[in-house]
C-alpha cells in the first residue's frame, strides 16, 4: 500500500484492490506536504487494505453511495477502514514533520571571497545539494548595496530564468547551472570598482519549502603605476633644529589603496618624534582609484651624506601582496669641519727646482669654507687662501707649510701642516791640474755637482760616452785625444734633473800633416790649388816651397781645433814639385805635391780631329743628297750634268772671327760661289 499527499489537501491511498482519496485534516502543517511521501504501516493494516475491494478509483467513496447496497461484511470493512484512517490523521502531522526534515534539506556552499583585476571577468560559484532536481528549485542572486540593502539581480525556477532589469548588472551577468547536486555560477563581465560588494545565492524548494543561502565577497584590484621619487635639490644642514624635508614619493592609480614605506640604506624608516616624520596624503580620483603621496622629513647627521634613500610601494593583487621600489637618491648634507688637511696636489712624488708646486688646504666639512690661511713657518710668508701655487720653486721654498682654519660658528681654530722639500742639483764643475799634455803623457780631471739626491756622472766626447764616474783619466795621449769633453751629472730617480760642464784637452807635440807624404796631381789648368792640414801644439807654422827652393806666398793660415790649415794657388806652366812644410818648437813635418802639366798641344790635336770628322760627315750627307736619298729628291737624275759637279763635296766651316763660309773642293781648293 502507498500513502501520498496530493496538492497538500487530500490523502490518496493506493492498494491492490483500488484506491481511496480523502481530505486532509485542517491542522496538518503546510511544511509537511511533499510531492511523494512513503509511509511504512503495520503488516496488519496493509492486509486490511488489501482485503478492501470497494474502492477502484480515486473517487471510490463518492461512487459507493450510488452503487448497489453493500453487504454487511463490506460495510464492516469500511467502518474499520475509517477508524484506521482517523487514527492515521491524528498522527499524520508528526510523521510528515520528521520525513520532511530528513529528506528535503537544501545545503548551499560558497567561497568567502572572489578576487579579480579591474576590467576582467569574475565567476562566483554557488554549490548546493538537494534530493530534488533543479527544476523544482527556485534560485535567486542578490547583491548588497553600500547602504546594506539586498537587491535581486537574477531569478530562476522550473519555468522562468530572468535577469532583473534596471540594475548595474543587467547587461553584464549570466548564470549557468548543473544537475541536482551541482553548481550555479554567476559570471560578471567587465568588473568595476563598484562591483566590490557581497553577492548572495538563495536556493529554495518549490514544493517542500526548504531553502539554503550562501554569500561571497567580490574583491576588485587595480595595480598602481610605477612609484616615483624626488629628492630635495638644496643642501641640508646638520645644525637644523627641526627635521628637514628629504624627498617625496608618489604612487598613482591603485586599488585598494597602496602603501608607501621609506628606506635608508635598506632599513625601513618609522616616525620618531623630533627625528623622523613621514607625512602621507591620499587622493581618490573620480574613477575611484587611489593615489598616495608620502613625504619624508628627517633631522640629518653627517653620515647621511653617503646614504641612499628610496621608497617601496606595496599593494594588493589577487592572491596576495606585491611591491615595487623606486630608484635611489642622495642628499647634500652641510656639516662643519672637524679636521683639516694640507697636501701637495702637484707634482706627485719628488719636487725639484724649477717645478711649479700646487698646495691645497681643506677641511672635512661641507661646504668648504673660505676661511683658510697657508703659512710658511720658516720665513713666515702668509697667503689667505686654501690653494697656493708656487712657480719655478727653489730650495728656498722648502720648509713646513701650515694650514689654519677658523670656524666662525664655534670660534675654534684648526691647524695642520706638511713639509715640502725641493730637491736641487748644482752646476757641475770640472777640476784638473792642467789641460795641456805632451804626446804619450797622462791627464786626470774630476767632475762634481752638489745635489740633494744620489747622482751619476758620465764623460762624453763628440756625443759618445768615453768614461763613467766622477774622474776622467787620459793615458798615452795622442793628437786624437785633443778635443772637448763633456761631464754630465744626472739624478737617476728624477727625470729631467741634470747638469753638465765641459773640459778641453790640448795635446802638445811636433806637427803632423794630415795629407799623404807624396801626392801626384795632373792638371790641365793654368793654376792648381793645394791644401795642407796640420795638427800639433803649439800651432805649427806652415810654409810652401818649390823644388828649387822658391817660397810660394800664401794668405794667412787658419788655426783649427787640432792645429792649422793653409791653402796655396800654384801657376802651372810645366811639370813641377811643391812642398808643404810645418814646424813648431817640438819638430817639423812636410809633404810633397808632384804636379804633372798637361799642355795645350794635346787640346789642339783633339780639335783638329773633331773638324776632320765633321768634314767627312758633311761629304756623306751631300753625296746622299745628290743621289736623292734625302731631302725628297728623285733618284732619276740628269746624266748630262757635268761629272765634276756631281762629285764635288761641300764642307761649311765657320771660324771664331767671321761668319764667312768657305767651300772646299775634294782637293781642298776654294770654290767660287756659283759652284755651291
Amino acid at each position: 500500500m502507498h500513502v501520498c499527499l496530493n496538492d497538500c489537501s487530500r490523502l490518496q491511498l493506493s492498494y491492490s484492490g483500488g484506491c481511496l482519496s480523502l481530505p486532509l485534516p485542517h491542522h496538518l502543517p503546510p511544511h509537511a506536504a511533499s510531492p511523494l511521501l512513503f509511509l511504512a504501516p503495520s503488516a496488519r493494516l496493509v492486509q486490511f487494505f488489501q482485503e478492501l475491494r470497494f474502492c477502484q478509483t480515486p473517487s471510490t467513496l463518492t461512487s459507493a453511495r450510488t452503487s448497489a447496497a453493500p453487504t454487511k461484511r463490506s460495510m464492516a470493512l469500511r467502518d474499520s477502514l475509517l477508524v484506521g484512517l482517523l487514527l492515521l490523521f491524528h498522527t499524520w502531522g508528526a510523521w510528515a514533520q520528521v520525513e520532511v526534515n530528513m529528506e528535503d534539506k537544501v545545503e548551499v556552499n560558497m567561497e568567502d571571497k572572489v578576487e579579480v583585476p579591474l576590467g576582467q571577468t569574475a565567476q562566483i560559484t554557488c554549490m548546493f545539494t538537494s534530493t530534488e532536481g533543479i527544476g523544482d528549485m527556485m534560485i535567486q542572486w542578490f547583491y548588497v548595496t553600500r547602504s546594506g540593502e539586498k537587491l535581486t539581480i537574477y531569478y530562476q525556477d522550473s519555468l522562468v530564468k530572468k535577469v532583473d532589469p534596471g540594475t548595474p548588472y543587467a547587461d553584464r551577468i549570466s548564470v549557468n547551472s548543473t544537475g541536482a547536486t551541482g553548481d550555479i555560477v554567476l559570471t560578471i563581465r567587465n568588473v568595476q570598482l563598484e562591483d566590490e560588494t557581497e553577492f548572495i545565492c538563495l536556493v529554495k524548494s518549490l514544493t517542500g519549502g526548504s531553502s539554503g543561502e550562501g554569500r561571497t565577497k567580490l574583491l576588485v584590484f587595480e595595480t598602481p603605476n610605477q612609484p616615483t621619487i624626488e629628492g630635495v635639490q638644496t643642501g641640508i644642514s646638520v645644525n637644523e633644529d627641526y627635521p628637514s624635508m628629504i624627498g617625496s614619493c608618489e604612487v598613482k592609480r591603485g586599488y585598494p589603496r597602496p602603501n608607501i614605506t621609506w628606506y635608508r640604506d635598506n632599513t625601513p624608516l618609522r616616525s620618531v618624534p623630533d627625528m623622523v616624520e613621514v607625512q602621507s596624503s591620499i587622493t581618490t580620483e573620480s574613477s575611484g582609484l587611489y593615489s598616495v603621496k608620502s613625504t619624508l622629513w628627517m633631522k640629518v647627521v653627517k653620515e647621511d651624506k653617503d646614504a641612499n634613500f628610496y621608497c617601496e610601494a606595496t599593494y594588493f593583487v589577487p592572491g596576495g601582496m606585491s611591491m615595487t621600489e623606486t630608484s635611489r637618491i642622495n642628499i647634500t648634507v652641510y656639516y662643519p669641519s672637524t679636521a683639516i688637511n694640507i697636501w701637495v696636489e702637484s707634482p706627485k712624488g719628488e719636487i725639484k727646482e724649477g717645478d711649479s708646486i700646487e698646495l691645497h688646504c681643506n677641511g672635512n666639512g661641507n661646504p668648504q669654507s673660505s676661511e683658510f690661511t697657508i703659512k710658511h713657518i720658516l720665513d713666515e710668508r702668509v697667503w689667505d687662501k686654501n690653494m697656493l701655487v708656487l712657480d719655478n720653486v727653489t730650495r728656498r721654498d722648502s720648509g713646513v707649510y701650515e694650514c689654519i682654519f677658523m670656524d666662525l660658528d664655534t670660534i675654534e681654530e684648526l691647524t695642520r701642516n706638511t713639509t715640502v722639500f725641493v730637491n736641487y742639483l748644482d752646476q757641475a764643475t770640472v777640476r784638473s791640474e792642467k789641460n795641456e799634455v805632451l804626446q804619450g803623457g797622462e791627464l786626470t780631471a774630476t767632475c762634481n755637482a752638489v745635489a740633494s739626491l744620489p747622482t751619476e756622472t758620465a764623460w762624453f766626447k763628440n756625443e759618445k760616452e768615453v768614461a763613467k764616474g766622477h774622474s776622467l783619466t787620459l793615458q798615452d795621449v795622442t793628437f786624437d785625444t785633443t778635443g772637448t769633453y763633456v761631464c754630465r751629472v744626472t739624478v737617476p730617480n728624477m727625470e729631467g734633473m741634470e747638469t753638465s760642464s765641459t773640459f778641453h784637452v790640448y795635446v802638445l807635440g811636433p806637427p803632423e800633416i794630415m795629407e799623404d807624404d807624396f801626392k801626384e796631381i795632373e792638371s790641365f789648368e793654368s793654376t792648381v790649388e793645394l791644401n795642407c792640414h796640420v795638427r800639433g801644439l803649439p800651432v805649427p807654422q806652415i810654409t810652401w816651397t818649390t823644388s828649387d827652393g822658391t817660397i810660394i806666398k800664401t794668405t794667412d793660415q787658419t788655426e783649427t781645433e787640432e792645429g792649422a790649415e793653409s791653402t796655396v794657388s800654384v801657376k802651372v806652366t810645366s811639370d813641377m814639385t811643391v812642398f808643404c812644410n810645418a814646424s813648431n818648437e817640438y819638430g817639423t813635418d812636410s809633404v810633397t805635391f808632384n804636379i804633372k802639366a798637361k799642355g795645350n798641344g794635346v787640346i789642339i790635336a783633339v780639335i783638329i780631329i773633331c773638324i776632320l770628322l765633321l768634314a767627312i760627315l758633311g761629304s756623306v750627307l751631300y753625296f746622299l743628297y745628290k743621289k736623292g736619298k734625302i731631302c725628297g729628291r728623285s733618284g732619276k737624275q740628269d746624266l748630262t750634268k757635268e761629272k765634276s759637279n756631281k762629285d764635288n763635296i761641300v764642307v761649311e766651316m765657320k771660324s771664331d772671327n767671321t761668319e764667312e763660309a768657305i767651300l772646299l773642293g775634294v782637293n781642298g781648293e776654294k770654290q767660287p760661289p756659283n759652284d755651291q
